[in-house]
C-alpha cells in the first residue's frame, strides 16, 4: 500500500475515533442564558423528562430542534427551560443523618391568603421529613414583610410585592410564589321574606361601585339587571373590608383600580388604603367572620376562606364579558394570560386578566427568603427541601386543590426551583 493510502487509512480512523468526543463536547457546551442542560438517564422519556424538569412536552421539543425522534440514549444532553440545575447535580451542603425528630424549627409569618394551605401542607410534611417542625403565624402580609427585614423569621409570606426600598433593606431578598388563589365577593343576604339569597353576580362596575358608596342599596338597578332571576332586598349595603396591612387587600384594590379610573384616582391599589365606608376585620378570617355575623354585608376574602366558613361568593362578569366562577380553572386561565410576564424579581400581578374564563381578582402568594446571608445551613436546608416538597409533590398539589388554590404553572414552577437552587448559606447552595 503506497505511503499516501497509509496517511489516509490514519486519517479516517482518527477521524471516527475523535467524532462522538466532538459530539459529546458540544452536547455538554454551556446552555444559553435562561436554560440549563439536563443529562438523560436509564428509563427516561421525552414525557418523564418533561415532567421532571417542570415544562411541557412541546416546550421541551421545541428548543430541542434537533430531536428528530422520541428515542432517547443514556447520556444525551438536552435543553430544558429554566430547569434547576440542582436536580441533577449535588449540593454543596448535605443536612447530617440522624438528627431526632422535631428538631430543625423553621419559622414563618405573614399573610393569611395562604394560611390554610400551609397549614395542610406542614401537618403532612412531618411524615416527609419527622426531623423538620415548620411554623407559620398568619397575622398578614405586612407583618410578614416586616419580619423577614427584621430577621424574626425564616421566611416571610406575602401577596403585597416587596417595594423597591424594602429589596434594598432587605439586601439579598427573593420572593418565590408558592400558590396562586382567587379573591372573592362574599355577602350575607337575605330577600324580604328572610330567604338566604346564595346566588349573586356582580361585574367590574357595580363591585367597584359598591365599595365606593355609590351603590348602597341591595335592589339598586344596576344589581338588579345583573341578578334577573333573583328578588334583591330593599336592604343597605355593608361592607368589610381589612384593617390590617393585607396581600389580599393589595390584590383586590389592584383589581378595582384596574375596573376603574375613579378607583384608581381616589383609593388606588395597596395593601393599606383609605376606604371610603364599611367595617374592618384583621386577616381573612377577620373579614370572614365580619360578614358571616353582618346581615345585608358584602367583603372579600381569599377562596379557601369562603369555602371553609361556607360563605356564599359572588360571580364575576370579567374583562370579556363572561360571567365566570372562583376556581382552579379560572385561576388557571389567570395564571396562562400572564404567562411570561413576570420581572426581574420573579413576580407578577394577575388582576383583571384578558381571558375568556378567567376570574378577575387573582393572584400568586409568595415565601420570601434571604438568599445570601443565613447562617444556619441545617434551618436553611429544611426549609428548602419544604418549599421543595410543596412545588413538586403531587400530594402537595392535591392538598392545595382541594382547597380552592391553584399550583404553578410548569414554566414558573421551573423558574421557582430554579431560584431556590442558588440560594445559599455560608456561601454553600442548600437546597436538597
Amino acid at each position: 500500500m503506497k505511503r499516501s493510502t497509509h496517511v489516509l487509512v490514519y486519517l479516517v480512523l482518527m477521524l471516527a475515533i475523535a467524532t462522538p468526543y466532538r459530539i459529546a463536547a458540544a452536547e455538554e457546551a454551556a446552555p444559553p442564558a435562561g436554560f440549563t442542560n439536563y443529562t438523560v438517564v436509564a428509563g427516561d422519556s421525552l414525557a418523564k423528562i418533561a415532567d421532571k424538569t417542570g415544562t411541557s412536552l412541546e416546550k421541551l421539543k421545541e428548543v430541542n430542534p434537533a430531536l428528530k425522534t422520541d428515542v432517547l440514549r443514556v447520556g444525551q444532553v438536552l435543553l430544558a427551560p429554566g430547569f434547576a440545575a440542582s436536580t441533577t447535580t449535588t449540593t454543596a451542603y448535605a443536612r447530617p443523618a440522624g438528627l431526632p425528630a422535631g428538631s430543625i424549627s423553621v419559622n414563618g409569618a405573614g399573610a393569611t391568603f395562604p394560611a390554610p394551605i400551609y397549614a395542610a401542607w406542614t401537618y403532612a410534611y412531618l411524615t416527609v421529613d419527622p426531623v423538620a417542625l415548620i411554623n407559620y403565624q398568619p397575622n398578614g402580609s405586612g407583618a410578614g414583610k416586616k419580619a423577614i427585614l427584621d430577621r424574626t423569621v425564616d421566611f416571610g409570606g406575602s401577596d403585597s410585592l416587596l417595594k423597591t426600598a424594602e429589596y434594598e433593606k432587605g439586601g439579598d431578598l427573593q420572593m418565590f410564589p408558592m400558590v396562586a388563589g382567587a379573591v372573592v365577593p362574599v355577602f350575607n343576604l337575605t330577600d324580604e321574606k328572610g330567604k338566604v339569597i346564595s346566588s349573586l353576580v356582580l361585574n367590574r362596575q357595580t363591585l367597584t361601585d359598591i365599595f365606593l358608596g355609590k351603590i348602597s342599596q341591595w335592589n339598586d338597578k344596576a344589581l338588579v339587571a345583573l341578578n334577573p332571576k333573583v328578588t334583591l332586598p330593599n336592604k343597605p349595603i355593608t361592607t368589610a373590608h381589612r384593617s390590617d396591612g393585607s396581600g389580599t387587600t393589595e390584590i383586590f384594590t389592584l383589581a378595582l383600580s384596574s375596573f376603574s379610573n375613579e378607583w384608581k384616582t381616589k383609593v388606588g391599589g395597596a395593601a393599606t388604603v383609605q376606604w371610603p365606608n364599611g367595617l374592618g376585620g384583621p386577616g381573612n378570617a377577620g373579614v370572614a367572620a365580619a360578614v358571616k355575623n353582618t346581615p345585608s354585608s358584602i367583603g372579600y376574602v381569599e377562596l379557601s376562606y369562603a369555602i371553609e366558613n361556607k360563605i356564599p361568593f359572588a360571580l364575576m362578569v370579567n374583562k370579556a364579558g363572561v360571567t365566570v366562577k372562583a376556581s382552579a380553572k379560572s385561576l388557571q386561565s389567570a395564571m396562562s394570560d400572564f404567562s411570561g410576564k413576570f420581572d426581574k424579581n420573579l413576580t407578577v400581578t394577575l388582576v383583571d386578566a384578558p381571558g375568556r374564563i378567567s376570574w378577575p381578582i387573582a393572584g400568586y402568594t409568595y415565601a420570601i427568603v434571604h438568599t445570601k446571608t443565613m447562617t444556619d445551613c441545617n434551618k436553611a436546608a429544611t426549609m428548602l427541601g419544604y418549599f421543595k416538597w410543596a412545588l413538586t409533590s403531587k400530594e402537595a398539589g392535591a392538598m392545595a386543590s382541594n382547597l380552592g388554590y391553584a399550583v404553578l404553572p410548569g414554566e414558573v414552577r421551573s423558574q421557582t426551583l430554579a431560584k431556590l437552587a442558588e440560594v445559599t448559606c455560608n456561601g454553600l447552595r442548600v437546597m436538597p
